[in-house]
């Protein structure tokens, strides 16, 4: 429940964000505007972005008489979880373990596992990160996604705006065109930071809360406790950067945060120690 609140106030902070700098650059109606072009590009990612991932990771639809007994699992907690559709099974053929899920809604999800991951986990820490996955779809996070990405991405083009304005309009003498010139530089600068802390607060909570979920239709944190230490401990003989796209490691279960502090903001999840002390909280 507090991680969904904390979603939520992270959404309603971009939104009055978005509306500030949509007033400040674009006059009343500069955030609406903004908003609905980058909705427009956001949501071609939205509509298609099962197959643009599929496709960039080469994954194949897994073989039911191969796969059988992944299936089975899939189905069991699928129907755990209640899903209207048991989501296709893809298989990514990729030594790294990890796990990612994607598509519109729950009716078109997508789950897909790497070789790596059904080769390096036990059954019961393999049903734990399927039941993270799951977790995604059932709490609808590939919109959720696409919305603040829009608006994050409204911001950072007001502020690329509000940039050039300062540029051009900071050679005024005035006391007034200074103050405001010296807005917009602040607007420039801050606005987009602010955006993308933001999005990145986002991604982490809906990470805490399917890690929540997966602990709940499995009954424990503990398998997805060791399923993570299991990843943690795999990616350091891999080199897991050249064959995870930055663009899209925000999808997979894996990797954690990195560093601590302020590092932690910059990170699309929550560190393994803070996930780790979530699920045994």
């Amino acid at each position: 429940m507090y991680n969904l609140f904390k979603s939520g106030m992270l959404i309603i902070l971009m939104t009055l964000l978005m509306i500030f700098i949509g007033g400040a650059v674009g006059g009343r109606d500069g955030a609406l505007i903004f908003f609905f072009i980058s909705m427009v590009f956001n949501v071609f990612s939205y509509l298609f972005s099962d197959k643009i991932v599929i496709a960039m990771y080469r994954a194949k639809r897994a073989d039911p008489s191969q796969y059988r007994e992944l299936y089975s699992m899939l189905e069991d907690l699928s129907n755990r979880a209640e899903l209207p559709k048991i989501p296709d099974l893809y298989i990514v053929p990729m030594d790294v373990p990890n796990a990612f899920a994607t598509g519109r809604s729950p009716k078109k999800a997508v789950v897909a596992v790497t070789t790596g991951l059904l080769n390096t986990l036990r059954k019961d820490e393999i049903a734990a990160v399927i039941a993270h996955e799951l977790g995604h779809i059932k709490h609808w996070d590939m919109l959720i996604q696409t919305i603040v990405a829009s608006m994050a991405s409204a911001i950072m083009w007001m502020s690329y705006i509000a940039r050039w304005g300062a540029i051009f309009g900071g050679g005024r003498s005035s006391d007034d065109d200074n103050g405001g010139a010296l807005g917009m530089i602040f607007v420039a600068i801050i606005a987009p930071l602010a955006a993308t802390l933001v999005q990145l607060g986002v991604s982490r909570s809906r990470e805490y809360m399917a890690d929540d979920y997966s602990a709940k239709i499995i009954g424990s944190g503990e398998p997805l406790v060791s399923a993570l230490m299991a990843l943690h401990g795999e990616s350091r003989y891999h080199r897991e950067s050249e064959e995870i796209s930055p663009a899209t490691a925000h999808m997979f279960i894996f990797p954690s945060g990195f560093g601590g502090g302020l590092m932690k903001l910059f990170s699309t999840h929550p560190s393994l120690e803070e996930r780790i002390k979530n699920l045994r909280k």
